[in-house]
């Protein structure tokens, strides 16, 4: 069950990420607080969209929908039911690689690091290692 609470408390900050540079994205902050330029360069570059969406937008759904799945993993845990856990880990993943795909962006194609990107990513890898070790210690649950 720690593992669980675990990810939808790192769900919950990284809503709360998302958020901050979805706000920023649609003027409702003044600058980033970010140290360096890089958070404006990544956020203010053609690649701040995806399939026309935000990308801070796709990770304010993207965490809500950990956060949720995570609240239901723990609230179903005594029923016995595995698939809030299976869920939480499979969207995770999905999480990490869509990360890691952004990462690339930022690394290689844009050439600037943001530090509140940075700060995502290290929260999505820590809500799928959470999620693995939750599914890893819960045998006894079971997958229907």
């Amino acid at each position: 069950m720690i593992y669980r609470m675990g990810a939808a408390l790192m769900s919950l900050l990284g809503l709360f990420v998302a958020a901050y540079l979805y706000l920023y994205k649609i003027g409702r902050i003044g600058a980033l607080a970010c140290g360096a330029g890089g958070c404006e360069t990544v956020q203010t570059s053609e690649w701040a969209r995806f399939g026309g969406v935000e990308v801070a937008l796709i990770g304010v759904v993207g965490y809500a929908l950990l956060l949720a799945v995570a609240i239901a993993a723990i609230q179903t845990a005594p029923s016995g039911r595995r698939w809030p856990v299976d869920l939480l880990a499979a969207l995770a993943a999905g999480g990490v690689l869509f990360t890691a795909y952004l990462t690339y962006l930022e690394l290689f194609v844009i050439r600037a690091i943001c530090r509140w990107c940075v700060g995502s990513a290290a929260i999505s890898v820590t809500i799928l290692v959470l999620a693995l070790l939750a599914r890893r210690r819960a045998p006894e649950l079971q997958a229907s």
